[in-house]
């Protein structure tokens, strides 16, 4: 039998949820592209529910208990006596999300001598060391595609939020204030504009095809070029490289996977090329930004905003300067863990774990790590120092 080591979220502040704001959610069947939807056997858990906190336990518990596994969930990840820590060592899997990642550095993988599996509840899985996942044969899975769409609409929603000045104007309102000309004073229409994602892979795309009715024009960059067929269909405009792409924009958002490529991109020089006033959406990983450049970018104009769902570390610490700086939009991870969201993810985590018990073959869209190698959406996505 196997230990399932599971690291969420702490419950909401004022405890568990009893009721929601809504009595069902739409049931999706498939992406676009055609991948299905997560198919496990079964699910124990009502789809709509808070799923990714300590108390929804991903709906995992019947299923594992009753096949005589133990499960074990705790948000207690950081330092030595962590309980992610003491209890690592005889744990077979390892189960968190990229909203509240348990980091599986080299280290702590070393002294994991039985961890044979690490899933990701979400996409995402750079919070795992895979350099060595590789080298100790681990598996290293995510469920892929699963909250693609939700992070999408997460950063239209902050476009838009930071180009018409939402923000501060609902600030206004929650101060009794009616000052129209403070509101407006950097309110702008995104029609016209020129938006460019880094990356248009399943977010990217997602996110192309969300601006396209907004009359913009479109720009991407991305070490696989998309089809022509759909270069044409959204009017896109391709660029070999980031630096080639952001002096076009008005507008430019980061949906790149993390990895030695992307650690540090948007850093002083390539921020320097940039239009002034230029907003900035990263809702991918937050080391893609270099933390200080971002603020000094701010504070001297060089950006108009920064919106981003992505820190580092997570959580972040209460004296973390994006938190202060001018003209953000931040929020703490949530753009991928709807409630929505969460029944996909929870569900293709159970399909995942019942494929590695039963000895069959995890999809293949899901893996990252595999067999020693990079596999499935891993070799597509990352990239590796061994």
């Amino acid at each position: 039998m196997a230990k399932i080591l599971c690291v969420l979220y702490d419950d909401p502040t004022d405890g568990y949820p009893t009721s929601y704001a809504r009595d069902d959610i739409p049931v999706i069947a498939s992406y676009p592209g055609g991948q299905t939807a997560p198919s496990p056997k079964a699910i124990d858990f009502m789809p709509g529910t808070l799923l990714g906190s300590v108390s929804g336990e991903l709906g995992l518990r019947d299923f594992l208990e009753n096949q005589g596994h133990t499960l074990v969930v705790t948000s207690d990840k950081e330092g030595a006596d962590s309980v992610l820590d003491r209890e690592l060592p005889d744990t077979d899997v390892v189960i968190s999300q990229p909203f509240w990642p348990a980091y599986l550095t080299a280290e702590r993988i070393a002294k994991a001598p039985k961890l044979k599996l690490a899933i990701t509840a979400g996409i995402g899985s750079d919070h795992v060391d895979l350099d060595a996942a590789i080298k100790q044969r681990m598996t290293v899975a995510e469920v892929t595609f699963s909250n693609s769409i939700s992070v999408a609409e997460h950063v239209v929603m902050m476009i838009l939020g930071l180009v018409r000045n939402y923000l501060p104007a609902y600030q206004t309102v929650l101060d009794g204030g009616w000052n129209i000309a403070d509101c407006v004073a950097r309110s702008y229409d995104l029609e016209g504009m020129h938006v460019g994602t880094v990356a248009a892979g399943r977010i990217g795309t997602a996110v192309l095809r969300r601006l396209a009715p907004f009359d913009v024009n479109l720009h991407y960059t991305d070490r696989h070029r998309l089809p022509e067929s759909i270069e044409r269909d959204l009017n896109l405009t391709f660029h070999p490289s980031a630096a080639d792409l952001v002096p076009h924009c008005d507008v430019v958002t980061i949906n790149a996977p993390l990895h030695p490529e992307t650690e540090g991109l948007f850093g002083e020089k390539l921020l320097a090329g940039m239009k002034r006033g230029t907003y900035l959406i990263n809702t991918a990983r937050a080391k893609i930004a270099d933390r200080d450049a971002i603020v000094r970018a701010l504070e001297s104009g060089q950006l108009a905003g920064y919106a981003g769902d992505v820190w580092y570390p997570q959580p972040a610490p209460a004296d973390h300067p994006w938190r202060t700086m001018p003209h953000h939009g931040m929020t703490p991870h949530i753009s991928g863990s709807s409630l929505s969201a969460q029944t996909r993810y929870a569900a293709g985590t159970r399909e995942i774990l019942e494929s590695f018990f039963a000895g069959t073959p995890i999809r293949d869209e899901y893996l990252i790590v595999d067999g020693g190698r990079l596999a499935g959406a891993g070799a597509h996505s990352y990239s590796t120092r061994v």
